[in-house]
């Protein structure tokens, strides 16, 4: 079936206009002022409202098996709660067992997958390091369509990757024309100071940001950055919490290198202050890492947001219940690191962002979906309004207003950390393949309706990630 979307006011990274949208066979077909109805189409009718691409989250966990336990959220449910925000895309996260191979870890998240409502990617952790990994990332760029690869500088002892693996998977990726990303947190200093913490009698959620300063994020997003420097490799580096760790991302930038950061919506809105909250569940269910920042690192990060020193927002996506959280109740170190978020996030950004003035609607759009096309090779398919895209749009309403709950809200999770905030700015209507999956307060998402991305390498040395992949390139717009 077709979709016209009639009457409403297109936004793009660059662009805002008046026109229809017509969708036809999953793509769309046509753009332009009053555009003939076609047979048999379901009218959309966006008058008052604009027409955007569907956010895209490069950063979420469904199903991660993870400290003891397994995050609540699966791919379909996490994928739908996304689209009732306005998202219709994530890119979630193979994380293979020390030894395992990358290749097994990557079939077992695909079977996992297969169950999501909406389209998906994956980026691959490299959690060790031999011929086996070296060969099997070739595999990964070359057979499955991954272009990025992750490494967890913190949790020593489980996923962490020394500077022996960075070093080596660094140059791995270079070699193959795929992007590195970083959890830039020094593991071994986290250790330490958890260990401190609990001897001096602190085991509550308090010790958590106490255990991660704002020097354990910095010290390993620059030792990244110089890493990266030394092999000519990009590098991505993910959840940006501190002023610091934005200041180096700016200068290597400033340089000439090519650094790329992600700030979560979560980080841009809430504070430290949430871990001294009385009630330990309400205080342990906040815990992530990195953790809630003091609130000048806020500003910093707005400011490097709006300044395009930070490029992409995600959430981080990882729900753990609260009897999960609860496994850390004698000790803080070992409560589940993750909060949720996924369905929250374009509507926190706009009421945060746009209508406070620290972003355009324009800046909001690439904050939100173009950017991550194009850093990780989606980008004309995904993240634009153009002839040929895939029909993946959020027609969004600019001035409607609703109150954040858990009682409400459709991630699988018993708390919401925006709980009783009121936000300006939601998804009236979400189109995923030309598909209406939410609409009006109603969900309307398919089990396994989602397609696997293929997101294929830039050429060796990595070209300029702004170049459209031919494969992906659309039509001219038709207006």
């Amino acid at each position: 079936m077709s979709i016209l979307i009639r009457g409403g006011t297109v936004v793009t990274a660059d662009q805002t206009y008046r026109a229809d949208v017509c969708c036809d066979n999953g793509l769309i077909a046509a753009i332009g002022e009053n555009l003939d109805v076609p047979s048999g189409a379901q009218i959309v009718d966006a008058g008052g409202l604009l027409v955007m691409p569907g956010g895209i989250d490069p950063h979420t966990h469904m199903e991660l098996p993870f400290m003891g336990t397994v995050s609540s959220e699966n791919f379909f449910t996490g994928t739908s709660a996304a689209a009732a925000g306005g998202t219709t895309t994530i890119i979630d996260f193979v994380m293979p067992a020390p030894q395992q191979s990358l290749l097994e870890a990557y079939h077992t998240w695909r079977g996992w997958a297969e169950k999501a409502a909406t389209d998906y990617s994956f980026h691959v952790a490299v959690t060790w390091w031999s011929d086996q990994v070296a060969e099997e990332m070739g595999v990964l760029t070359r057979d499955f369509g991954v272009n990025s690869f992750k490494h967890f500088m913190a949790y020593k002892g489980a996923i962490m990757a020394d500077d022996e693996v960075l070093f080596n998977s660094f140059s791995r990726a270079q070699e193959l024309g795929a992007l590195c990303t970083v959890h830039a947190e020094n593991g071994e200093a986290v250790v330490q100071l958890q260990r401190r913490l609990l001897a001096q009698g602190i085991t509550g959620p308090e010790g958590h940001p106490l255990s991660r300063p704002p020097a354990v994020e910095s010290e390993a997003a620059n030792r990244a950055i110089t890493i990266a420097h030394l092999l000519g490799a990009p590098l991505y580096i993910v959840h940006v919490s501190t002023q610091e760790a934005a200041e180096a991302i700016a200068r290597a930038r400033a340089a000439g290198q090519r650094v790329f950061g992600e700030v979560l919506a979560q980080q841009l809105v809430i504070d430290d202050s949430v871990y001294r909250n009385p009630d330990w569940a309400t205080a342990a269910a906040y815990v992530m890492s990195p953790p809630f920042r003091q609130q000048h690192h806020q500003k910093a990060l707005w400011g490097a947001l709006a300044a395009g020193t930070l490029q992409t927002t995600a959430t981080d996506h990882c729900c753990f219940c609260a009897p999960q959280k609860a496994m850390g109740r004698d000790d803080f170190s070992k409560i589940p690191n993750g909060t949720g978020g996924v369905e929250d996030r374009m509507s926190v950004l706009w009421s945060h962002g746009v209508e406070t003035g620290r972003l355009t609607a324009n800046e909001f759009v690439r904050a939100t979906s173009t950017a991550c096309a194009q850093i990780f090779n989606l980008y004309p398919r995904k993240g634009a309004v153009q002839v040929g895209a895939d029909a993946d749009l959020v027609v969004w309403d600019p001035a409607a207003t609703r109150t954040i709950s858990a009682k409400t809200h459709h991630q699988n999770v018993d708390f919401n950390i925006y709980e009783g905030m009121t936000v300006t700015g939601t998804a009236r209507h979400t189109i995923s393949q030309g598909r209406l999956v939410w609409t009006d307060g109603a969900l309307r998402t398919v089990k396994g309706a989602g397609r696997y991305l293929n997101r294929p390498c830039y050429s060796a040395p990595f070209q300029a990630l702004q170049t459209v992949n031919a494969a992906n390139r659309p039509k001219p717009v038709a207006r």
